[in-house]
């Protein structure tokens, strides 16, 4: 495979959000996401934005009130989609249970607790949560504990 653009990894998820400035603020204070790029159209909506976390990047914009081009789908958030909900965003932090109560105090749900999965020698331990952002988007943060046969 060919190196990837400076600064982006291999992978990464588009997110979109009914207010996506407020996403973004909202994303930053609660689960530590850092703008490294954000811009707006002319009425002031976020058209494109790349956060990082560590060496990751995820990019968010606001919902799609129009389909500008015939081969791709309208856009909406899980909130105004129904609740409905498509991707599930995984994301490996230092401290599991800070972490969850910095995300706490911001506002986010918590759908899963604190918990330790120890899947046995050959696969590691770790510590995840799972929370819900504002607008319905699923995350779980990992802290890993241990790695496979240590």
């Amino acid at each position: 495979m060919k190196p990837t653009p400076p600064g982006w990894p291999r992978i990464s998820s588009a997110l979109f959000y009914d207010d996506g400035a407020a996403a973004i603020d909202w994303l930053c204070r609660a689960f530590g996401f850092e703008v490294r790029l954000k811009i707006e159209d002319d009425s002031g909506r976020v058209a494109h934005s790349e956060l990082t976390f560590g060496e990751g990047v995820i990019m968010v914009a606001d919902v799609s009130r129009q389909n500008p081009h015939a081969s791709q789908p309208f856009k909406r958030s899980p909130k105004s989609a129904g609740n409905v909900n498509t991707q599930h965003l995984c994301i490996f932090v230092d401290d599991v249970d800070a972490h969850c109560a910095r995300a706490r105090e911001a506002g986010a749900r918590i759908l899963m607790e604190p918990t330790t999965n120890d899947y046995g020698d050959d696969n590691g331990s770790n510590r995840i949560y799972g929370a819900e952002d504002p607008e319905g988007h699923a995350w779980s943060f990992m802290q890993r504990l241990r790695d496979p046969r240590q």
